[in-house]
């Protein structure tokens, strides 16, 4: 394949939000306040406020596939979101990802600047979506870099990792494109999609990571660790590092606080599988909030396309009676137009909307 190395988008550099953090701060900088953002979250637990929990285990064995499948389709349609379980992803490892990461975060500052973001580029730390000196920041560093396929790599990151997270990760990386590919599998049976289609689409398809640190505040009411947003991927798979929760999803208008189980997966459906389902299955809102006392580590892992395809509702899923709502745009369009807007919402779902006069 060569080296070609594409680069879909730039950030602008800011300053460690952990080495902020460590600083007996009396006042936040004004950066980070956000006065703005509605805080009320619903805590998980009601009757009506069950999260789905998928059993992979239950997907894939003959006797209980159909029942299971039909919870998937639910969950997907429903909330775009769900728990996985049983996902055959071995503990020892997901525990060797958990401390490992830590210790990569907790590195010495002239350690990590080695990983910190080059200018007009958004892998390494940092943050992402920063286009302006008076944006607004989250109360976050984030690591960032493509996965997969190996000639996407920065060679500069993934590389360099320092042992044993490099062959840690090299590990997990491989497992998450194996589990993304199966979990695809059954959620294109799902919808009655060919599996030569979904094929097609994916390609050699593309796997980036992204660890988020957020870093306990003193006043966290007046802050917000990851901003509002759907994410621009197929399907996102999120690894909780610790016990500290954080995580909210918006489900009917509400911010829901979510639980995580342990050792599993939190998958939620990107804004290009939205599209590709031609809206059957929605990708869904949400954000990330700190505490006054701990610090928070997640892990997401953004499944998506090979990047020199197209993305567009499947044919199959298109019909008289179910026009297409999106329009087909080529993947590496998509993603430049991504990374040239603010994190909003939703918001960059309605640029891929077909405009009816």
């Amino acid at each position: 394949m060569g080296s070609k190395v594409t680069n879909v988008g730039s950030s602008l550099l800011v300053p460690s939000v952990q080495e902020l953090a460590k600083q007996p701060l009396s006042t936040i900088p004004s950066r980070y306040l956000r006065p703005e953002i509605e805080r009320d979250a619903v805590p998980v637990g009601g009757p009506t406020l069950e999260i789905p929990v998928i059993d992979m285990q239950r997907l894939v064995s003959e006797e209980s596939m159909g029942p299971e499948i039909d919870k998937l389709d639910f969950a997907c349609k429903e909330w775009g979101f769900f728990q996985l379980v049983n996902h055959g992803v071995s503990l020892p490892l997901l525990d060797k990802i958990k401390t490992q990461i830590w210790d990569f975060f907790n590195l010495p500052m002239e350690e990590k600047n080695k990983f910190w973001q080059h200018p007009g580029q958004v892998e390494g730390f940092g943050q992402s979506f920063v286009l302006s000196e008076d944006q607004k920041l989250d109360w976050a560093d984030l690591f960032y870099m493509i996965t997969l396929p190996l000639h996407l790599r920065k060679p500069h990151l993934f590389p360099r990792l320092p042992l044993p997270l490099r062959d840690t990760m090299e590990l997990y990386s491989s497992e998450l494109n194996k589990l993304y590919l199966a979990i695809l599998e059954k959620m294109a049976e799902a919808l009655n999609m060919k599996t030569e289609e979904m094929e097609e689409f994916i390609g050699e398809g593309r796997q980036a990571m992204r660890v988020n640190y957020y870093p306990p505040c003193h006043l966290p009411e007046k802050v917000i660790g990851l901003t509002s947003h759907s994410d621009a991927s197929v399907i996102t798979i999120l690894l909780q590092l610790n016990e500290v929760e954080g995580l909210q999803i918006k489900k009917d208008g509400k911010w829901i606080s979510v639980k995580p189980l342990p050792n599993a997966f939190i998958v939620n459906i990107g804004d290009i599988f939205e599209v590709i389902t031609n809206g059957r299955y929605h990708s869904i809102e949400h954000r990330a909030t700190v505490n006054s006392e701990s610090e928070r580590l997640s892990f997401a892992t953004f499944c998506s396309l090979r990047i020199d395809g197209e993305i567009g509702p499947a044919p199959s899923l298109i019909s008289k009676q179910t026009p297409a709502i999106f329009r087909t745009v080529k993947v590496e369009e998509y993603y430049k137009g991504l990374f040239a807007r603010k994190l909003q919402g939703k918001s960059y779902l309605d640029f891929m909307r077909i405009k009816h006069d």
